[in-house]
């Protein structure tokens, strides 16, 4: 391979999370101001007029721009999923707001195994010693991990889809343990969003660390000890349980 031929290949490697990176650090500065509850509160009006008289164009365009949000990781996914609550209320604001959110996390994950994932687990595989036992580790302990930084809010989300990608999780797994695992927090979030209607007549602002709280946090993490108790298993009988 020649060096133009390797410097294309470099290109096309590395270009989609570049491209990523570049509009995740524009729209940081661009975006912060637009996406944000003030404006959501300064154009409710707007929205609901529109939403009641395109609600299937509403939802698609509302869906894309969730994906979007997380795909390029762009400011502002907590406002999304407050707004998706408020446009569409609890039940069909969660559903639209996990899917947009498990297909914009996809768009991360592959780019950065495209770019980096692959080449990082060839040289896992060839390796031995230390780096091979915790390979293994991870290897026999997928689902479990995958699930426990999903439902552990003090893991960020963009890192939660590095994770994987880096440690060539398969995409079903990744995409399964995405959906299934930000449902809970995506459930809290989505149902201030669904009373946002009463917040904005008080003239307050929604509390987003209701999270924290320990009647939503406790059980959260209850799901969280669950999900590593397969791990918790295998330490204790010595048993290889298969998760495939």
């Amino acid at each position: 391979m020649n060096q133009t031929e390797t410097e294309k290949s470099a290109i096309a490697r590395y270009g989609p999370i570049a491209i990523i990176a570049v509009v995740a650090a524009v729209g940081a500065f661009a975006l912060r101001d637009y996406l944000s509850f003030e404006t959501l509160r300064d154009n409710r009006e707007a929205l609901i007029a529109f939403r009641d008289g395109n609600f299937v164009l509403t939802v698609a365009v509302f869906l894309l721009a969730y994906v979007l949000i997380v795909g390029f990781s762009l400011p502002g996914a907590a406002i999304a999923t407050l707004t998706g609550g408020f446009l569409f209320g609890t039940v069909l604001g969660v559903a639209v707001n996990v899917t947009g959110a498990t297909i914009g996390a996809t768009l991360i994950f592959l780019a950065a195994r495209f770019g980096l994932g692959q080449k990082l687990k060839a040289r896992m595989d060839g390796s031995d010693g230390r780096v091979s036992k915790i390979r293994k580790g991870i290897d026999e302990n997928q689902w479990s991990m995958l699930f426990f930084i999903r439902l552990v809010p003090a893991v960020p989300f963009f890192v939660a889809n590095l994770i994987p990608a880096l440690l060539a999780v398969p995409l079903h797994r990744f995409v399964i343990s995405t959906f299934l695992g930000i449902i809970p927090g995506s459930v809290v979030y989505t149902s201030v969003g669904a009373g946002l209607g009463t917040v904005f007549a008080r003239g307050e602002t929604p509390d987003l660390g209701i999270i924290f709280e320990p009647h939503i946090l406790l059980p959260i993490l209850g799901l969280c000890a669950l999900s590593l108790l397969p791990v918790g298993l295998k330490a204790v009988t010595g048993k290889k349980e298969l998760l495939k």
